[in-house]
């Protein structure tokens, strides 16, 4: 949703995913204090992924907050092609940057 701040997800909710018997992990928190939310004066951010348990699969991704409407593409990305939460965490995304904080949301 192109809101002020953004606001976007792809993939299962969390409500989904239980109902589907999914074992995963829930990693969420508010991020209004890191820095990629600081240096543009946005202190309204938050984050939800969703980790299958023995696949790593991402199986949602839900954000709030500056660049989710661009960030919320990279989810999309690993998640179409089987990208684990692992593997895309090796990747070296460009600091500081929305895309360099992935790591530490998966």
């Amino acid at each position: 949703m192109f809101t002020i701040p953004p606001l976007a997800a792809v993939g299962l909710s969390e409500q989904a995913a239980h109902q589907q018997g999914l074992r995963f992990r829930r990693n969420n928190s508010a991020i209004g204090d890191w820095y990629s939310s600081l240096r543009v004066a946005e202190k309204t951010a938050a984050y939800k992924v969703l980790v299958e348990e023995g696949t790593g699969r991402i199986l949602g991704a839900h954000l709030l907050g500056p660049a989710a409407e661009e960030t919320i593409n990279l989810f999309t990305l690993a998640m179409r092609f089987n990208i684990t939460a692992e593997q895309l965490k090796q990747v070296l995304f460009a600091y500081p940057s929305h895309a360099s904080d992935m790591k530490f949301m998966l």
